[in-house]
């Protein structure tokens, strides 16, 4: 395969690369979270790895530590004597080392791909999903680590109890988190599927709801039929509509509050203060009931929990083992992160750029305040996005006591006529409200708040920065610059 990319740079899903033919391989756009994952994993496996971005970061450093060739900037001549070129579905045409790479006949590759033909010759656990996809897949990651199963993985995402967001490892399992915002989860070939909840999103790539919702029944689709196996959550309307579609032609697993789930969450209860977020609850089902304990909080996690633990009975780990794992687990980076604490007050950030995500993140931080307020740094991420979710992210943000509404970070995507954040600012029910001076908003935040209160920054753009910043100023020795 000598070019498996279309025009639109989005994978064609014509057969799965294998790890010996890919030779020499750049990866345009390397300290990127998904895309230094996959380095990683090739340069465990003795593949030469070469890789370009536009600015010096850690993970570039740390891939040259491990004996990758880094460049700071994109040019043509970075490519070298590299075989394959590997790219996400960030990078443009006009990139001059795409370019050059078409202009040698090179096999370009998705990033997908290429992780799809590093996983080769292991048991595949792929963890797809609108939301959770990554603190899912960290989780039964650590879960399985615990145990002694030594798996390998790529995860979207840094996680503390791992340390890095990649590894090959000794163990027969790779877990991966599969990610269906371009379709490119379609290029793995997993025996375990993991799908945490299915909604409408991504619909620059779709186009529409009913797209995204076939992408998922093809990613089930891809399970081996003798012993393949999907695990779903039973309390997600689009995902246990997937169970019921899978179920004729695959096994299927499902977990979840609700009585029909296979593995049903009972007795949760937080422990200890709030501050701690410690949860309790029991699984119940497949001939096992195990109480467990998480140091993250919401009930969301509780459902990943359930999700990784599931995974675990399929693989044989017992059920004891894998709670003990679970308990270790302290979060992935971005999801409920905490930034610091001053006067007090106590910052984290959080990920979320879906407005389930956002009710998910507020949900938790009203669990970890109590009686206290929560105050939020909001970025909305996409106009595409922002103009699809306006109505619904006002609704889930308006559960916070102030929001302050940044502008619209673009990343892919250009300017849209009449898109700006005030479609949503304009719809909250509480005080803050557009935000177009980042500066000036980190003061009013910081002067609002009071001690035992949360302040949560969220947003999949650079909102992530001015965790902090706010942090500095409440402390009294930053500005917000």
């Amino acid at each position: 395969m000598s070019n498996s990319m279309n025009h639109a740079g989005h994978p064609e899903h014509a057969g799965q690369p294998e790890l010996e033919p890919l030779g020499r391989v750049h990866f345009i756009g390397l300290g990127g979270a998904g895309m230094s994952a996959v380095a990683r994993v090739l340069l465990g496996r003795s593949v030469s790895v070469s890789g370009s971005d536009a600015a010096d970061s850690r993970g570039l450093q740390a891939l040259s530590s491990l004996g990758a060739r880094v460049h700071v900037g994109h040019d043509a001549a970075n490519l070298g004597d590299a075989d394959t070129v590997v790219v996400s579905s960030a990078i443009r045409e006009t990139n001059p080392e795409l370019q050059e790479a078409r202009s040698r006949g090179l096999r370009i590759l998705h990033r997908s791909e290429a992780l799809a033909a590093a996983m080769s010759g292991r048991e595949v656990i792929a963890v797809a999903g609108t939301h959770g996809k990554t603190t899912t897949t960290a989780m039964i990651t650590v879960m399985l680590q615990s145990a002694g199963a030594k798996p390998s993985f790529a995860i979207g995402g840094d996680v503390a109890a791992l340390g890095v967001n990649a590894e090959w490892a000794e163990g027969d399992v790779f877990v991966a988190e599969a990610d269906e915002s371009d379709g490119s989860f379609l290029n793995y070939r997993p025996r375990i599927g993991v799908v945490t909840n299915v909604e409408a999103d991504h619909l620059d790539h779709y186009g529409s709801a009913e797209a995204v919702f076939q992408s998922f029944d093809s990613f089930a689709a891809l399970l081996p039929a003798d012993d393949g196996v999907l695990v779903t959550c039973h309390d997600d309307a689009g995902a246990a509509a997937l169970a019921e579609r899978t179920a004729a032609t695959r096994r299927v697993r499902t977990y979840g509050y609700g009585d029909g789930a296979d593995i049903r969450i009972s007795n949760t209860r937080a422990l200890g203060s709030t501050s701690n977020s410690l949860l309790s609850f029991t699984l119940d089902g497949l001939d096992s009931q195990q109480e467990l304990q998480l140091g993250v909080p919401g009930r969301h996690n509780v459902l990943n929990a359930a999700a990784a633990f599931a995974v675990g009975l399929e693989l044989g780990i017992d059920p004891a083992a894998a709670a003990a794992g679970l308990a270790t687990f302290s979060g992935a980076a971005r999801r409920f992160e905490a930034k610091g604490e001053s006067r007090g007050i106590r910052v984290f950030d959080d990920y979320a750029h879906h407005p389930t995500e956002v009710a998910a993140a507020l949900a938790a931080a009203r669990t970890v305040a109590g009686e206290h307020r929560v105050h939020v740094l909001f970025q909305p991420h996409l106009f595409s996005r922002t103009m699809e979710f306006a109505e619904e992210f006002a609704a889930a943000l308006s559960l916070a006591d102030s929001v302050h509404v940044l502008d619209i970070y673009a990343a892919r995507e250009d300017p849209v006529e009449g898109v700006t954040s005030r479609l949503i600012s304009d719809r909250l029910t509480v005080p803050g409200g557009h935000a177009p001076d980042a500066e000036e908003a980190l003061r009013s935040i910081a002067g609002t708040a009071e001690r035992g209160d949360i302040i949560l920054t969220v947003g999949a753009g650079d909102v992530t920065r001015f965790g902090p910043l706010l942090v500095d100023l409440l402390a009294g020795d930053g500005d917000s610059r």
